[in-house]
């Protein structure tokens, strides 16, 4: 099982979250998140300008079967994007073991 964990343009949320439904990924939790990034200059909005260095991005946890892996970093690739500085950034990490409370059910079939 692996852990993907994706840290996305607040705009793009919809796209992804529709893109993982596609793919039968059903279940994820997700967070509000504040970042610094590599953009350093400001923008000028109105005739007000603001800074980019501190960014509004929405965080995504997801723990799939190893399967699900490619599959799921790919919808995230391809709904996420925009080819701009910002687009985000995704990270893999090993899960070792997944439990359903209600259940009792351990592994993978945990995660339908």
């Amino acid at each position: 099982m692996k852990k993907i964990e994706a840290i996305i343009r607040k705009s793009k949320f919809y796209n992804v979250k529709k893109a993982l439904h596609n793919i039968e990924v059903n279940f994820f939790s997700y967070w509000d998140v504040t970042g610094v990034g590599n953009e350093k200059e400001g923008h000028v909005y109105r005739g007000v300008s603001y800074s980019t260095s501190n960014i509004q991005r929405r965080y995504i946890s997801i723990v799939v079967s190893d399967e699900f892996e490619q599959i799921t970093i790919d919808a995230i690739l391809e709904s996420a994007y925009t080819g701009e500085v910002g687009d985000g950034k995704i990270f893999v990490l090993p899960a070792e073991e997944a439990y359903r409370i209600r259940t009792k059910e351990k592994g993978k079939t945990s995660l339908n």
